[in-house]
């Protein structure tokens, strides 16, 4: 068994956060308890001051000025949880809320959040025992923290509410009983740092971001693999292009094309004497299209590195000072702008492969035989496989408006501007899944391309990926059943086993110099 991955709050790595979104176990790194305790210790301290702190001996949002008296703050707490618990829609992949459960738990434990060792400590065994709040994944507008899903988290932690053990579905309370966990009483505070912040939204959009990487390097293959199948040109893959505009994601991808196709037979076959002077633009235009759509999911990457590695509860505990400060930190529009960027790259690239996969069933630009079958007419070959990809495109489009620029106020107009970073995180996935589904396509009639200039090879690399394929789909002869190959070509997107072996020449969304 692996040893679980040791979170240090404030300092992990988008590669770490990946592993949990994959399913490794986690534990805290234990130098967070005393911040934690110093932080649990102030809010003690303004509990017996009894001054009025937000969120603490107050109400919340519009109810701010009313005052809380000392015996009711536990109540307090409690209400908040129950009351804000008004998500609907169908629950969170348990993935994501691992993740986002994970993300809560090194926000808290940077103290500056003024909850308890032992609310932390429970958090932490509820990853560890994976017991999962069941999160109905609609209801948060992204601002003033991701309020909805986050109290159905919370409320499992007081033994309200329902969780997956094991993947099955019961009441929370059941579910401590099974793993033997008992449920918290909150103190004061809280149920307020539990409900408040952009875990929700920085969850689905690192998702998002994980599944939209795996995505594009598939999608880099694939679209070498075109070029192939349609004995286009790797002159415009040229370092010396790339490097003259500057570009640095274009270069990256124009090197990643580049080196998928060296040593390729089919490319000398037609290297001299070519009568065709210039490739359509969805084969000679990838370094630019990719490269910025590459360029664009490193900034979002960026910003929510930054963004899973903050603390955005509100109010902050200040230990140095003994202060607790209101402030909005809860707002997320980093997580809104970021989703928005990762929505449209993955938009172009499905975009970009539909267009490759159009242009492979058009004997008039491909060269190849009609709709990719040896005997059209007779049989449709890849006719209707493109036009499902052009289905799914256009929904990603659909999709791709950015979330980030629409706001409705809420709580009686005291939250009157607010982010929509929740949904607009929430649907990278279905929109990855979108192109993962293009691109899959694309593999399918990339190969076929090539199998018609057997017994030219390409090159090592994406021979393999076509032996890859084969093993599960063989070439389309007559036609037949097409849906099977769909999902497994999908599949081998999705899996990331098409980028495997290729790691040194696919770009990756961590490496920012």
């Amino acid at each position: 068994m692996n040893s679980p991955l040791v979170l240090r709050p404030g300092h992990v790595p988008l590669a770490q956060w990946r592993q949990v979104y994959r399913g490794a176990s986690v534990r805290l790194d234990a130098s967070a308890q005393a911040a934690v305790l110093r932080s649990a210790q102030v809010v003690e301290a303004i509990v017996a001051r009894g001054e009025p702190v937000y969120g603490i001996n107050t109400g919340f949002g519009k109810l701010a000025s009313v005052r809380i008296e000392r015996e009711d703050l536990e109540t307090l707490q409690r209400n908040i949880v129950l009351s804000h618990a008004a998500g609907v829609g169908e629950p969170m992949p348990a993935s994501v809320v691992r993740l986002m459960m994970a993300l809560k738990l090194t926000s808290l434990a940077q103290g500056a959040s003024g909850i308890r060792p032992q609310t932390l400590a429970l958090l932490e065994a509820m990853l560890q025992k994976d017991v999962v709040p069941v999160v109905p994944c609609q209801g948060s507008v992204g601002a003033s923290g991701d309020l909805a899903p986050l109290s159905h988290l919370a409320s499992v932690m007081i033994g309200v509410g329902e969780a997956f053990v094991g993947g099955v579905r019961m009441p929370a309370a059941q579910a401590f009983r099974q793993t033997g966990l008992e449920p918290l009483v909150l103190g004061a505070k809280e149920g307020l740092a539990l409900l408040n912040g952009t875990q929700y939204s920085t969850a689905y959009a690192l998702a998002g971001l994980f599944e939209i990487e795996t995505v594009f390097q598939a999608a880099l293959v694939t679209g070498a693999l075109s070029v192939e199948a349609a004995k286009g040109s790797d002159t415009p893959f040229d370092p010396r292009i790339h490097s003259i505009r500057g570009q640095r994601g274009q270069i990256a991808t124009a090197a990643a094309l580049r080196t998928l196709m060296a040593g390729s037979l089919i490319r000398e076959s037609h290297r001299d004497n070519d009568v065709r002077v210039q490739d359509p633009y969805c084969l000679r235009c990838q370094p630019q299209v990719m490269g910025a759509a590459l360029d664009v999911i490193r900034q979002a990457a960026t910003t929510l590195e930054i963004e899973a590695n903050g603390v955005s509860d509100n109010p902050l505990v200040f230990t140095d000072t003994g202060e607790a400060l209101s402030g909005g930190n809860f707002h997320a529009e980093p997580v809104a702008f970021a989703a928005d960027m990762l929505a449209m790259a993955v938009c172009e690239i499905g975009s970009i492969s539909e267009r490759r996969i159009a242009m492979l069933v058009d004997p008039a630009l491909s060269g190849l035989p009609a709709f990719l079958t040896p005997k059209p007419g007779l049989n449709s070959g890849f006719m209707i496989p493109q036009v499902t990809a052009a289905a799914l495109v256009s929904e990603n489009k659909q999709r791709a408006y950015p979330a980030s620029v629409d706001s409705i106020p809420t709580s009686a107009n005291q939250e009157d501007h607010v982010s929509m970073a929740a949904h607009g995180a929430r649907r990278l996935l279905a929109m990855a899944e979108n192109a993962a589904n293009v691109v899959g396509i694309e593999l399918l009639a990339a190969a076929q391309g090539c199998d018609f200039h057997a017994p030219l090879r390409s090159s090592d690399a994406l021979e393999k990926v076509r032996a890859t394929l084969r093993a599960q789909v063989p070439t389309l002869q007559d036609d037949r059943y097409f849906h099977p190959d769909m999902v497994a070509a999908t599949d081998l997107v999705r899996s990331g086993v098409l980028a495997e072996g290729l790691h040194e020449v696919l770009p990756k969304v961590e490496i920012m110099q």
